[in-house]
């Protein structure tokens, strides 16, 4: 039995000046216990730095990816048979589906960072979603993966 690789599958990990903002983050915490003493500041040092850390990463673990029948955003599991055609969405395009074009019923896996995005249409009519806006580095591999995995 071989095992099938996904066919698309990418992490939304959070930018690298995150890890900066969490060490200046613990810091902060060691400045406001300095007058503790050394002990309480050093451990301000590493539970604030920790704290945020993990929350960064926590924040930056999502993924998107096409398995088999399915586009999994997130928390979200979606058949391939419920949605319709993607549109990739550049920089600009983006913005514009984040704010005045937004439909506040819509899918959102929003990060703010990645400038770029691709819209997918929701064609079940049982579901209220008018589409799925997911933020991606590689909106035309995963616009291609999905039309693959579609026409399978």
């Amino acid at each position: 039995m071989q095992l099938s690789a996904a066919p698309y599958e990418e992490r939304l990990t959070a930018p690298r000046t995150w890890w900066l903002i969490s060490f200046l983050v613990g810091v902060s915490m060691a400045l406001v216990l300095l007058p503790f003493g050394t002990l309480p500041m050093l451990g301000g040092l590493a539970g604030g730095t920790a704290v945020a850390a993990v929350a960064a990463s926590s924040y930056g673990s999502v993924r998107i990816r096409v398995v088999g029948d399915s586009l999994i955003a997130g928390e979200a599991k979606i058949p391939l048979a419920a949605l319709g055609e993607a549109e990739v969405l550049d920089a600009e395009e983006a913005r514009a589906w984040r704010t005045y074009k937004a439909d506040p019923r819509a899918f959102l896996l929003l990060r703010a960072y990645i400038p770029t995005a691709l819209r997918v249409e929701v064609t079940d009519p049982q579901d209220p979603t008018p589409y799925l806006y997911l933020s991606t580095r590689e909106p035309e591999r995963l616009a291609q993966a999905l039309r693959t995995e579609t026409s399978a």
